[in-house]
C-alpha cells in the first residue's frame, strides 16, 4: 500500500480554483521534503519503487501524486478494491508495462482478489469484461470515444455500470495508461526488484540511507529491523506470487505471443530492442489485453474523417470536466486538479533558458504539443511555435513516450536530451503524464456529458 501524506482538505465547489501562472516555490524546509516522503513509503513497503524515487526529484509533486494514487486505490469509492487494481492491471497491459502489471497483480491479491482472475480477461465478470472497449480506446485513440460507447456500458442488465463507478474506472484507466508512459520514459521499467529487463544505476538524489540525509544520523536499530522485516515479508510474498502466477500460466501458455510492432510513419521510428535483442514486450501480458494489434494512430492521418478536432474553448478541464468528476466521484477533481495545477507551477527557468525561452512558454509548448497528437487544439496558441521550442529528437522523444511508451528504452532518456539535468528530463517526463491523462479525461467526460444531456 501506498502511503498517503497527510490529508488536506478541499473546498467543495462546482467549479475548478485555478491559479493562473502559479510557481511553486521551495521554503526553507522543503529540501528535507523528498527524504520525509521516501521514508514513510519505504516504512510502508519495505523498498522504494522507482517511480518514487525519480518523483522525488519533484517533491511537491510527488505529494500531490502520492494523495491522489491513496485515494484512488485505498479510499472509499464507488469501485471494490479487489476491480481497482484489476482496471489498472488492464490498463497497464494496453502498453505492456510489466511494472505496473505485476505492483498491482500483487495488491490485487492482497486485497482479497479471486486468483482466477489473473488467468486473463476471459475468467472475469462481464461487467469488468465490457470496460475493455474504452480501456483500448482510450489507451490509443481516445478521439474514438463516444456516448455510445458510454451507453453500452450503462443499459440496463445484470452486468451494468452506474455511472459513478463507470467516472471511477475512466479516472483509473487515465491515471495508469499516463503513469506506463512516465515509467517507460524515465527507465522505471528496467527496475530489478519488479522483474524488469536488466537494472539502471541508482536515480534517487543520494546512495546515502534517506533516514540519514534527513536527520543527519543514522537509522536507528529499531527501524533498520522493521524495514528488514517488512523488505523480506515483501520478497517471500513476491517469490510466492511468482509460483502462482507460473501455475496459473501454464493453461495460457500456448497462446500466440503478442507484439505491438506499430511503425511512426511521421519520425520513421521502429520498436527499441533490449540488451538481448528482443523486442520489448511481456509475452505474459497477452491475456489481459484483446485486439493487441490496434495502437496509436496520427490524429492528423486518420482514416475516419468524420473525427472532428477537439476544441478546449468548447469542452475544458476547468469549465466541464472538473464538475462532472467531482459530481459523480466526490473529491477526486480537487485532487485532479492540484495534480495539473502543481505540475505546471514546478519552476523551470534553466530548462527554458537553454531552449531560449520563457519557462512557461516551454512548458505550454510540451503540454501543447501532446494535446495536439490527440486532436485537442487551442484556438488561442500559435503552433508554429512548438518547431521553434522543441527540437526535432526532443519532439520525436516526447511522441514516443506519449504514444508508444512501450518503444522506449532508458537511452533514449540518456541519449536525447545530454543538455538537460536529470530533474530536468524527469520533470518533462511529468508534463507529458498529466497532458496525456488530461487529454484522455475530457475525451471520456465529454462523451459521458454527452450521454447524460442526449
Amino acid at each position: 500500500m501506498i502511503v498517503c501524506p497527510q490529508s488536506v482538505e478541499h473546498p467543495r465547489g462546482s467549479r475548478c480554483q485555478r491559479l493562473p501562472g502559479q510557481v511553486v516555490k521551495m521554503s526553507s524546509s522543503d529540501p528535507e521534503r523528498p527524504h520525509f516522503l521516501f521514508v514513510k513509503v519505504l516504512a510502508s513497503r519495505g523498498r522504494l519503487e522507482a517511480v518514487t524515487q525519480q518523483m522525488g526529484y519533484h517533491p511537491q509533486y510527488l505529494d500531490s501524486f502520492l494523495k491522489t494514487q491513496h485515494y484512488l486505490m485505498h479510499m472509499d469509492g464507488p469501485l471494490p478494491f479487489d476491480c481497482r487494481h484489476y482496471i489498472a492491471i488492464m490498463a497497464a497491459a494496453r502498453h505492456q508495462c510489466r511494472y505496473l502489471v505485476n505492483l498491482h497483480v500483487l495488491q490485487f491479491l492482497r486485497a482479497g482478489g479471486d486468483p482466477q482472475w489473473l488467468r486473463g480477461l476471459d475468467f472475469i465478470p462481464p461487467k469488468l469484461r465490457n470496460l475493455n472497449e474504452i480501456n483500448k480506446i482510450l489507451a490509443h485513440r481516445p478521439w474514438l470515444i463516444t456516448k455510445e460507447h458510454i451507453e453500452k456500458l450503462l443499459k440496463i442488465s445484470e452486468w451494468s455500470w452506474s455511472l459513478a463507478e463507470l467516472v471511477h474506472a475512466v479516472v483509473l484507466l487515465a491515471h495508469c495508461h499516463a503513469l506506463a508512459s512516465f515509467v517507460f520514459g524515465c527507465g522505471c521499467e528496467q527496475d530489478d526488484g519488479l522483474g524488469g529487463r536488466g537494472s539502471l544505476k541508482p536515480l534517487s538524489p543520494g546512495n546515502q540511507c534517506f533516514c540519514e540525509v534527513t536527520t543527519g544520523n543514522g537509522c536507528s536499530q529499531e527501524l533498520l529491523r522493521i524495514n528488514r522485516k517488512r523488505s523480506l515479508d515483501s520478497c517471500m510474498e513476491l517469490d510466492s506470487l511468482r509460483e502462482r502466477m507460473q501455475r496459473i500460466h501454464v493453461e495460457t501458455e500456448g497462446r500466440e505471443e503478442t507484439r505491438l510492432l506499430q511503425q511512426d510513419r511521421e519520425e520513421g521510428l521502429s520498436p527499441l530492442a533490449d540488451t538481448d535483442g528482443e523486442v520489448t514486450g511481456a509475452t505474459n501480458l497477452a491475456c489481459y489485453t484483446q485486439d493487441p494489434d490496434f495502437g496509436y494512430q496520427d490524429f492528423a492521418r486518420r482514416d475516419d474523417d468524420q473525427t472532428q478536432v477537439f476544441r478546449v474553448q468548447d469542452y475544458s478541464w476547468e469549465d466541464h470536466g472538473f464538475s462532472l468528476v467531482n459530481r459523480l466521484y466526490s473529491d477526486i477533481g480537487h485532487l485532479l486538479d492540484e495534480k495539473f495545477r502543481m505540475v505546471d507551477g514546478l519552476q523551470s527557468s534553466a530548462m527554458a533558458k537553454r531552449q531560449g525561452c520563457e519557462p512557461s512558454v516551454f512548458k505550454r509548448g510540451i503540454w501543447n504539443y501532446i494535446h495536439c497528437m490527440f486532436g485537442i487544439r487551442y484556438d488561442d496558441y500559435d503552433y508554429a511555435e512548438v518547431n521553434q521550442l522543441l527540437e526535432r529528437m526532443l519532439k520525436v522523444y516526447i511522441k514516443t513516450v506519449t504514444c508508444y511508451p512501450e518503444k522506449t528504452n532508458s537511452e533514449m532518456f540518456d541519449r536525447f536530451w545530454k543538455q538537460f539535468k536529470h530533474s530536468e528530463k524527469v520533470h518533462v517526463n511529468l508534463l507529458i503524464l498529466e497532458a496525456r491523462m488530461q487529454a484522455e479525461l475530457l475525451y471520456a467526460l465529454q462523451a459521458i456529458t454527452q450521454y447524460m444531456i442526449s
